[in-house]
């Protein structure tokens, strides 16, 4: 008998697979397109995929002209990225960063498999902040995706979710940083109260912030992202049944987006980002923001009024929210909010 015996692979329970792994049809959308149509005609995002958000009015915006250079400063999975090499039809080129090691890899060759070279794009491991390093001059457009990609969130094994256990991470680059449940350690019963509100408006971040302290006081190390959601659960115990469900998930989700900004520090990135960007833009040149929370709006907000008033910026428009339809189609779209502006 050969060595290479074939292992069958593991029956799920029920009709449709539930867990990261058993999508494993969703994760090979070139070998199982039907099951992939299948999941989108629902308006869910398949298991390691993502669906970029807002692309025609993005592509409207920017209205690129043949021999163009501009950057995607949040590649991801290389949706926004393909629309806009498409556009160029193999002139001028596109820069792309992303901080994530794991997913850049894949983006790379995904891009190639439309017939891109590396004449009409090249990628770059890079923390959006440090754009500026890639080249000398400027750029004719820049794009900035500020939300976390499908394919992480669905990972369990990133820690961006509470739908799955895995363990908790929700570092945007694995390589770099401290993870979340060592951050919590860190942090004080107070400055975790803090934290939920300045980065979620968590309207419970007193009570989750309580049982957060009460549980490393006794011990009770917080390493996944189940024992995270068990504590949060516990703090809204108080709530009426007939609401708790529905606030228990919308804190867990608040709580998580809060717990992500600090580990990555994405405010403070963020600003950086925005201080630089009108001196690595053309005369002419645009530039357009995705938001998915109230603190990155404000910030995007403020600083291109600033510009705008100081006449750096000869227009800006915004928030622009998605179509009616595109949130019907893709429910991971309700909250983003779309900024532009144009240098003078």
């Amino acid at each position: 008998m050969s060595e290479n015996n074939y292992t069958r692979r593991k029956r799920y329970s029920g009709k449709y697979p539930k867990t990261f792994k058993e999508k494993y049809k969703e994760q090979n959308p070139d070998k199982y397109l039907e099951t992939i149509n299948k999941v989108m005609s629902k308006g869910n995002t398949p298991a390691g995929m993502h669906r970029s958000i807002m692309i025609e009015e993005i592509l409207s915006f920017f209205d690129i002209k043949a021999g163009e250079v501009g950057i995607d400063l949040t590649t991801g999975y290389g949706g926004h990225s393909k629309e806009i090499l498409d556009k160029l039809n193999h002139t001028g080129h596109l820069y792309g960063i992303d901080q994530d090691p794991i997913e850049l890899p894949k983006t790379n060759e995904r891009l190639q498999s439309y017939s891109f070279t590396e004449k009409d794009f090249s990628l770059h491991h890079l923390n959006f902040k440090d754009f500026h390093k890639i080249k000398d001059g400027g750029f004719d457009f820049i794009l900035a995706d500020l939300g976390v990609s499908s394919m992480q969130i669905d990972n369990p094994e990133r820690g961006f979710s509470f739908r799955e256990d895995g363990p908790l991470d929700l570092r945007m680059n694995p390589d770099v940083g401290k993870p979340a449940n060592i951050r919590l350690l860190e942090l004080s019963e107070l400055e975790i109260e803090h934290m939920l509100i300045e980065n979620a408006d968590e309207i419970y971040a007193k009570q989750i912030a309580y049982e957060i302290t009460k549980a490393k006081q006794q011990g009770q190390f917080i390493q996944t992202t189940s024992d995270l959601y068990k504590k949060i659960s516990i703090a809204l115990k108080h709530l009426p049944k007939e609401v708790y469900s529905d606030e228990l998930k919308k804190a867990a989700s608040r709580t998580f987006q809060a717990l992500r900004i600090e580990v990555n520090s994405e405010y403070e990135v963020l600003f950086e980002l925005l201080d630089k960007l009108p001196n690595y833009l053309n005369p002419g040149g645009r530039v357009a923001i995705l938001s998915f929370h109230s603190g990155e709006d404000r910030l995007v907000k403020k600083a291109f009024k600033h510009y705008f008033n100081e006449g750096v910026f000869k227009s800006i428009d915004g928030p622009i929210s998605p179509s009616s339809e595109e949130i019907y189609n893709n429910p991971r779209a309700r909250s983003a909010k779309l900024r532009t502006a144009i240098k003078a």
